[in-house]
């Protein structure tokens, strides 16, 4: 039978370990305060406990005590009351929380736990990094120093092997208030040969989450700017922000990266960016400048920023960052209700694209919208009530290419459902706009133009379900529409809507413009159908066709819209899952000459060590949206596992129409308990006046448990 006894050991457990958080708030040089831990009592249990004449407390056999989240095992424990001394024999194990493990094969501990001495001590970090001595010394309540030690995060075999690395050193202090490690006549071996010599090194406990040190180098060896070697190096500023700086060096740039964090009460920041002085352009000085932020301001409004700017148009794919064509910044205001929406923004356009011109590109935008719902009891249904807020200006001021244009838009409208018992469900919606229009630098256009549109339409819809033997479920869905609206005029330049999408989110559209600046005019219908199919075991299938058919056509719509004349070309989109992590999805537009004007088809498969998805695009060719030649393209990604241990992935995306590829990409990942390292490389094909095709190779080696997080068991390996 085992015994169980309550004792107050005046804190002993919660000092033999590293203090939990409420010691890390204790003021920096000071001595440990109290905490509330202290104070718990100890729960001993042991095989056979009893209390000497001397008043000595003795716990035999298969020892454990508990305080708080502090448990201690051993073979023996001897407390003297009177004297405070605690002697453990082993072997002894004190871990507290599943962060820290000290291991020890005896302990002499003295009054208060302050000082003491640990004969084959070993002290294990999260279950992984440990640190592994001939004997530890606690001093000052704070410290404990480590004589003749072995540090790693590989796992140690019994026959002797040597692990991958190592760190060997004369002596390690453990300071477990700042939770840090302090190692003199530092040796760093891989496979017990040594490669660096440290006389003093300082490396963050594996606990504690940020430090101040040096992050993971890489090396990066581009076609254009050679091999280099980036070595970030962070800097803890506080709790609550930090900055990173990342040198870049190779023989043919002098780069500095950098990166700055803020956390605040209702938001945060962060800013992206570098310097750099490189052989590509030898004259300039280049870099980039990326900056987010978002914050939770009183009454529901949240205030958000994106601004990116760089210096020339191929420094971003020079440098390997998100490869953009358009860099767009914005500066938005929003609150979001159930019955009320408001947003405004400034967006602000820089174009990185050879064929264009930042003078004549609608460069600064200003947007604001405002939508309130109500629900009138008098006539039901729902009654909203809208007013929109748009500019956009070029910076040059010629005659048309320099348009600008400025507009404001209200909206009423009211929608009511019914749902008949036949199952039949009828949606009628009845509304008006009114679009006032100032234009400058154009003199094809007005300078004022005021324009109104009424509509209205009524859409039927007729759901049928059908439950199959199987389980299964299937919903066809019928829906038929008859729509009008009359505008006043269309005498205003497109900028906004030069493009057009056809799809299923804007089939009951009474206008399949992008924006007001354009409106469907006259009576329109629509008829469609819906089907879907769900399986029992959690396969599932959709698919939508619709068309649309109008009175007049309209002469604005793209070739490859799908709009055009007065029959649309036919919409055909589908989905389906399946069990097995299949899924697919594809849309496509069919015109009369039963081909295709443009379509596109994704596919992906996900199983637990493979993944594969990809991406087809067609489209025939449209001056209006600067496609004078068709599309076709093909984009391919996928994830491979070997065995625990390796991982590849790859990446590739093809130029069919013109049989050559865009971008290829290959990269491997080794990873253990102890080590991790990633290989990528890839070839971009595609050139331009700033822009030249590149080869990019990047490595790196982490050690995890230090510089990133492991994977403890998961990755373990075999002594064999």
């Amino acid at each position: 039978m085992r015994l169980l006894s309550c004792l107050f050991l005046s804190g002993a457990l919660a000092l033999a370990v590293p203090q939990s958080a409420g010691a890390q708030n204790q003021p920096a040089g000071g001595p440990p305060q109290s905490t509330p831990q202290e104070e718990e009592p100890a729960l001993l249990v042991a095989d056979r406990i009893f209390i000497t004449p001397q008043r000595v407390l003795v716990a035999e056999g298969n020892v454990e005590a508990f305080q708080g989240d502090i448990k201690v095992t051993a073979q023996r424990i001897t407390y003297d009351r009177d004297t405070g001394e605690l002697l453990l024999e082993g072997p002894v194990r004190i871990d507290q929380g599943g962060a820290t493990t000290l291991l020890a094969d005896s302990a002499e501990l003295d009054s208060g736990i302050q000082n003491g001495l640990l004969i084959g001590a070993r002290m294990v970090f999260q279950q992984q990094v440990q640190i592994a001595s001939v004997q530890a010394k606690r001093a000052a309540g704070r410290y404990t120093q480590f004589s003749k030690v072995s540090a790693t995060s590989c796992h140690v075999c019994a026959n002797g092997k040597p692990p991958i690395w190592q760190i060997r050193a004369r002596k390690v202090t453990h300071d477990q208030l700042e939770r840090q490690l302090y190692f003199e006549g530092a040796q760093f071996r891989i496979l017990d040969f040594p490669v660096f010599y440290f006389p003093y090194l300082r490396l963050p406990d594996p606990t504690l989450d940020r430090a101040t040190g040096f992050l993971v180098p890489s090396v990066r060896t581009t076609s254009q700017l050679g091999t280099g070697l980036k070595v970030p190096y962070f800097f803890k500023l506080g709790d609550h922000k930090d900055l990173t700086l990342t040198p870049y060096v190779s023989s043919k740039t002098k780069t500095l990266g950098f990166r700055y964090r803020q956390a605040f009460k209702r938001g945060r920041i962060r800013i992206l960016g570098a310097y750099t002085k490189d052989d590509l352009q030898p004259d300039e000085q280049r870099g980039y400048l990326f900056a987010d932020g978002a914050f939770n301001l009183r009454d529901g409004y949240r205030f958000t920023f994106d601004l990116k700017t760089t210096s020339d148009d191929a420094y971003l794919a020079d440098y390997g960052l998100p490869n953009f064509d358009r860099l767009r910044s914005e500066v938005a205001l929003e609150r979001i209700k159930r019955d009320t929406a408001f947003r405004t923004s400034f967006i602000h356009y820089q174009t990185l694209r050879d064929s264009e011109d930042q003078d004549e590109i609608p460069s600064r935008v200003f947007d604001l919208y405002y939508q309130k719902r109500h629900f009138p009891t008098a006539v039901g249904g729902e009654v909203r009530l809208g007013f929109v807020a748009h500019a956009h200006e070029r910076t040059s001021d010629e005659d048309i290419v320099g348009r600008d244009v400025a507009r404001a838009t209200f909206d009423a409208e009211w929608l009511r459902s019914w749902i008949f018992t036949t199952g039949l469900r009828a949606d009628a919606r009845l509304g008006a706009s009114v679009d006032t229009f100032n234009i400058r630098h154009d003199s094809g256009f007005p300078s004022q133009v005021t324009r109104t549109t009424p509509r209205a339409a009524l859409t039927l819809r007729y759901p049928m379900s059908r439950r199959e033997k199987s389980g299964a479920t299937q919903v066809l869905e019928p829906i038929a529409q008859v729509g009008w609206t009359h505008v006043s005029t269309n005498d205003v330049p497109i900028d906004e809507s030069t493009f057009q999408e056809f799809d299923q989110g804007n089939l009951l559209s009474l206008s399949r413009f992008p924006a007001p600046d354009r409106r469907e005019d006259g009576a329109t219908g629509v008829v469609g159908i819906n089907w879907a199919r769900y399986g029992a075991k959690g396969w599932r299938a959709l698919a939508t066709v619709g068309q649309v058919f109008r009175a007049d056509a309209d002469p604005e719509f793209n070739v490859t819209s799908g709009l055009q004349g007065t029959a649309s070309d036919l919409l055909i989109a589908g989905q389906l899952e399946t069990a097995n992590g299949w899924s697919l999805a594809g849309r496509g537009l069919l015109n009369g000459d039963f081909s295709f004007a443009k379509a596109e088809l994704r596919a992906a498969w996900s199983q637990e060590t493979t993944s594969l998805s990809g991406t087809y695009v067609w489209q025939e060719p449209d001056p209006a949206e600067n496609a004078e030649d068709e599309i076709s393209e093909v984009r391919v990604n996928g994830r491979y596992r070997i065995d625990q241990n390796w991982l590849t992935r790859a990446f590739a995306r093809y130029d069919l129409a013109e049989s050559e590829p865009i971008r290829y990409g290959l990269g491997v990942t080794y990873q253990n308990e102890c080590v991790q390292a990633n290989m990528i490389v890839s070839r971009r094909f595609t050139s331009s006046s700033s822009i030249e095709p590149s080869t990019e190779f990047g490595f790196t080696v982490a050690l995890t448990g230090y510089s990133v997080e492991g994977g403890g068991q998961q990755f373990k390996r075999r002594c064999s």
